[in-house]
């Protein structure tokens, strides 16, 4: 005789009311890309490592290395070095680079994601 299937403990409930991640949904897209994530990261902590960007992101720091690199060349970003260290400076008065939203800054996007 086959067991039946039984829903898991959380089936049915909604999700933002649980412990949960809710960056775990469905599917694993988001609606902002890894290099939103990036520059989001760096601007609201300027000298954060790589290291721990790609942790807080949930990509490697290999991918992390390449999309600063990408923001550096493009001039989103500024490195100095201090010490040992990197401090990153986003160009927030640069339009983003879609279409749809060349109208607006860097600096817009991240006020609206970080108020």
């Amino acid at each position: 005789m086959k067991k039946k299937a039984t829903k898991p403990e959380s089936a049915g409930v909604n999700p933002a009311s649980t412990k949960e991640k809710t960056w775990e949904v469905k599917g694993g897209w988001t609606f902002l890309s890894n290099h939103t994530h990036v520059l989001v990261c760096l601007f609201r902590n300027p000298d954060v490592t790589l290291r721990e960007v790609a942790s807080r992101v949930g990509i490697t720091e290999r991918m992390v290395q390449k999309i600063v690199a990408e923001l550096v060349e493009n001039n989103f970003a500024e490195v100095t070095r201090v010490g040992r260290r990197n401090t990153y400076r986003i160009r927030t008065d640069l339009h983003l680079r879609h279409r749809l939203e060349s109208h607006r800054t860097i600096g817009e996007l991240l006020q609206l994601l970080d108020p």
